[in-house]
């Protein structure tokens, strides 16, 4: 999996290429835990995502609870095989994803 880190100000966006599983949900964790704390928004973007894993999802929880009373996060560009995985698993009403 690639992650593109792109800061700007307190916002920082994440994206995501590849598949985020058991083997790669590590390095989007030491990308969560390295970022600034005054992180007010983090957009993760999953255009690029191809699949995730429950080990994914135990860090897609992560950076939500990262961010609880810091700010907001957001998930954009789900594509149609993660959405199905969101769904499924109740993800996508945790995350905000409509």
């Amino acid at each position: 999996m690639n992650i593109t880190k792109t800061m700007e100000g307190s916002r920082t966006v994440l994206a995501l290429e590849g598949r985020l599983d058991t083997v790669t949900a590590p390095d989007l964790a030491a990308e969560l835990n390295s970022l600034d704390p005054d992180t007010a928004e983090l957009v993760l973007d999953l255009e690029k995502l191809e699949y995730v894993s429950s080990a994914g999802l135990r860090v897609l929880l992560q950076a939500k609870r990262f961010m609880a009373g810091r700010g907001t996060l957001a998930v954009t560009n789900v594509g149609e095989l993660v959405r199905e995985v969101f769904d499924v698993t109740g993800f996508g009403k945790m995350l905000g994803i409509g």
